[in-house]
């Protein structure tokens, strides 16, 4: 049995990804290109694609009708996915707000600042949604049989 991602973990891998990312800008912001504004939608396109495979993977462990039953090294490889990407989105959506922390303020007297800020939001929401579908794949991975499982399911 595997422990859950804890949300204390993902906050603070967070938190110094966009400090390391705020103090490298305010070294390096002059001389690096624009950040693109669809550079956030990859995380996402990869949330909406584990929302999908955590409601598929759901149905198929509680063995909903209709539903194949899951193979528990396809569950095994689902959790691995989603703890990855819970820690990628976070460390990522960390750096996105170093970046907007950077930008935000310098928006008004420098111009590629106002078109960074616009990344790095779309970024931040990217990233957010991806851990929340991380977390939401991993909730839904838990045997039927965890007592964890039971004690916070209504009853049928």
């Amino acid at each position: 049995m595997t422990t859950r991602t804890s949300p204390s973990v993902l906050l603070v891998l967070a938190v110094a990804a966009g400090l390391a990312t705020n103090l490298v800008l305010g070294l390096f912001y002059g001389s690096i290109p624009p950040l693109p504004v669809p550079a956030g939608l990859t995380f996402l396109v990869l949330a909406l694609i584990e929302g999908g495979a955590a409601v598929v993977l759901y149905r198929r462990i509680r063995r909903r009708p209709g539903a194949r039953p899951v193979d528990a090294l396809s569950a095994a490889r689902a959790v691995a996915l989603a703890k990855a990407s819970a820690l990628a989105g976070a460390l990522i959506g960390g750096a996105w707000c170093g970046v907007l922390a950077h930008v935000l303020p310098r928006r008004a007297e420098i111009a590629a600042a106002a078109s960074d800020t616009g990344a790095a939001i779309v970024g931040i929401v990217g990233s957010v949604a991806l851990v929340g579908a991380a977390l939401a794949l991993e909730w839904c991975c838990r045997t039927p049989d965890d007592p964890e499982t039971r004690a916070s399911d209504p009853p049928r």
